[in-house]
């Protein structure tokens, strides 16, 4: 579920400009898995970094946890005060500290990668594709 601020002008005019300076992340990470590359958080945020700031807008993530889920809250602001929020939720594989951490910086890439419009395949998606999807908010 996607929640605003009363007002969204001003973000989503800043948003189109930084659409319009944003590249696509680089596919340069390594799945030995599925013998394939993908966009890993580094490229992410490595292709959001400058149009952000061009326009205004800055973001957080905040982990979640509960049972056996894990996800994160990421919130784009803009300077005006104006901000938009989305909580992506996915299932933890393994029920320890990785699993967790995995779940997270999965949750962490494709929530950023949604919010922001950043164009980029990855591959490794097959990895969580066994696990049954009970619960995924945007």
């Amino acid at each position: 579920m996607m929640m605003t601020s009363e007002n969204i002008c001003d973000i989503a005019t800043a948003l189109s400009g930084c659409q319009g300076e944003m590249g696509g992340a680089e596919k340069g990470a390594d799945n030995p898995f599925f013998n394939s590359k993908y966009a890993d958080i580094t490229s992410v945020l490595k292709a959001i970094k400058e149009p952000l700031a061009n326009h205004g807008l800055s973001f957080v993530q905040m982990p979640v946890h509960h049972e056996n889920e894990a996800g994160v809250t990421t919130r784009l602001m803009h300077t005006s005060g104006q901000w938009i929020e989305s909580t992506l939720w996915l299932p933890v594989g393994k029920a320890d500290a990785q699993g967790v951490g995995a779940a997270i910086t999965y949750a962490r890439r494709y929530a950023l990668q949604s919010i922001l419009g950043v164009p980029a395949a990855d591959d490794d998606g097959n990895a969580v594709a066994h696990l049954s999807l009970q619960r995924v908010w945007w």
